[in-house]
Formats: structure tokens, sequence, C-alpha cells
């Protein structure tokens, strides 16, 4: 580590660390060549903490979409060599809450250098989080501490996405019970909601599986080891491919519900049309018989009356066995 660097005080609330190659991460330098990691809250301080790094890191960094302003509409991710010790990575993160089924984005900067790494993170995925905890757990005994930060933070990203679509795999699961549950209400907007969920940490990840090769395009520049990173993309990838299949068994839900629906309706249609007609038949009979023709025998029969209430009761008995029969009714 440069003089410049361990002269860089930590700014108010961020959080630093040291790293040795093998060693977990400390509050102290406890090895004799620790890398330091850096961690701060936004873009303004990490610009300022580079700045102070190297001068020289700041004005690279401006080719990187480092903008000092809030998270961008549009997921954005860059991998960009500033020279050929210093690596710039910036990523969208995504994260899930259950309570409302919502899928958010932050954003995630990662500035790795021979003998530091320099981090933020816009959000709440917790993939700071996750990188400590694969710091402190057993790790790669080759590579520098830098690299085993930089490749933690990497894993702890994908990480967070891995858990975000296990996530929505079991929100698809409860909105499919949902969809063949007739005593629930109409799963339309879930369905809807849920595939825009999907949709928004797709496009999150996109940016992610794009960039991500660039880390491995150049032998003489490692950032970590070649066949992990090629690996890590390939999860994502996998993580993308499963989000396109909760993508395509949501649709072909929304499809079986409107045949459900379409079904229900036709059930409900053969049952008013075979009532329409067990109604209509006495009421044929009531109709001829008002019309008082003076050539009706029934009119002048002392059971003319009662007969004509029989013939539409039978009629109507009969009908109705019928259209029972026959799956109307």
């Amino acid at each position: 580590m440069t003089d410049r660097t361990s002269r860089t005080e930590t700014p108010a609330g961020a959080g630093e660390w040291f790293v040795g190659p093998r060693g977990a991460p400390a509050s102290s330098a406890d090895d004799d060549h620790p890398a330091r990691w850096l961690h701060v809250t936004d873009k303004a301080s990490f610009l300022t903490a580079a700045e102070e790094i190297d001068p020289a890191l700041r004005e690279r960094l401006a080719h990187v979409h480092l903008e000092t302003k809030a998270v961008p509409k549009r997921p954005v991710a860059a991998v960009r060599w500033l020279d050929d010790d210093w690596v710039a990575v910036l990523t969208p993160t995504v994260w899930y809450t259950e309570h409302d089924r919502q899928v958010h984005t932050g954003e995630l900067g990662v500035l790795a250098g021979p003998d530091a790494v320099l981090t933020f993170e816009a959000g709440d995925a917790g993939v700071r989080e996750h990188a400590l905890d694969r710091l402190r757990g057993p790790g790669p005994t080759h590579g520098s501490g830098a690299q085993r930060v930089a490749l933690a933070v990497v894993l702890g990203l994908v990480g967070v996405a891995s858990e975000v679509e296990v996530a929505l795999g079991d929100a698809v699961a409860d909105t499919e019970r949902v969809v063949f549950d007739r005593t629930t209400a109409d799963p339309v907007q879930r369905l809807y909601d849920l595939k825009r969920e999907i949709t928004e940490a797709r496009r999150a990840l996109l940016p992610v599986s794009a960039e991500l090769p660039e880390l491995t395009t150049d032998e003489r520049r490692v950032v970590a080891d070649r066949r992990t990173l090629e690996r890590v993309a390939s999860t994502v990838e996998r993580i993308d491919r499963h989000l396109d299949a909760h993508d395509d068994l949501l649709s072909d839900m929304l499809q079986v519900h409107l045949s459900q629906v379409s079904v229900r309706q036709n059930e409900d249609m053969r049952k008013i049309s075979a009532w329409a007609a067990i109604l209509v038949y006495p009421t044929v009979i009531a109709g001829i018989y008002g019309m008082n023709f003076h050539h009706m025998p029934e009119l002048h029969w002392l059971l003319g009356y009662p007969f004509a209430l029989l013939l539409m009761a039978v009629g109507c008995v009969v009908l109705y066995r019928v259209f029972r029969r026959v799956g109307w009714l």
C-alpha cells in the first residue's frame, strides 16, 4: 500500500477493514501487507475517497457513469480499467421485500487496486454484508488481499441476486395456488404485478451479465481467478434463465386463468339457456290457451284447467331432467 493510501482518513460513517491474502477482515492492519477495504455510503464520498487515494483516479472515474446524482432510472453497469493496476466496476443491485412483493434496485461501485479496494452501495441489497460473511469464512489461498475483497464483493452481488430469484420463485409458486383457487379474488392484477417485478430484476441483471466478462478479457490484469469469474458470469446467466422461466410460467398461468374464466362463462350461459328454455315452455302453453279459440275442447272441459297445469309441470320436469343429463344444469 502506498503512503498516500495509508494516510487516507476514513470518511465519517464509512467502514474500514484490512484483509490479508488468507486472513479475515480486521479493524486494523494485523498482517504484514494487508489490503485496505474502505466502504462508503454514497457516490460523493466514493469520489472523494478515490481522489484521496490517487488524485488521477477521480478524473478517470468520470467516464464510468459515476455522476454524483441519485440512482439512475435505467440500471447501468460498467467495467473500466483505469490503468494496469486499477479497475472500476459500477453495477446495479436488486433486493426483494416480501410484505409488498416488490423488487427494488440500487447501485454498487467498486474501485479495486493493487492493495486497496473502495466500495459504495446505494440501497438495501446488503452486498457489503454478504461480502463480509464470505471473507470471514474459508477462502482461496492464492491472490492478494485486494483480490479477495473484490471477489467477495462480486460473489456477494451474485448471492443477493440469487436470493431475489429464489424469493420470486416462491412468490410465483404462491401465485400459482391462488390462480387455481376459485374462492380467491381475480388474480390478474397479482400476476401482472409479479411479471413486472421479474422484468425489473432482469433489467437490473442484464447489464451485469453483459459487463462481467470484461474482467476476464485481459490475462495481464487479474482481479480474481479467471475460472471463478467465468463461473460467476455463468451464475448470473443461470439466474436470468430462471427468471425467464418464472415469467413464462406466469404467462401460462394468465392463459390458464383466462381459459378458466371462459369456461365458467360458458357454464353460466348454458345454465341460463337451460332455465330460459324451461320457463319458456309453460309460457308457450299459456299463450296457446290464451288465444280463446271457440273450437278448443279443453275450454269447456271440466278438467281442462288442471290438465293445462299438469302439462306445464310435466314438460318442465322433463326438460329439467334432460338438461341435467347433458350437464347444462
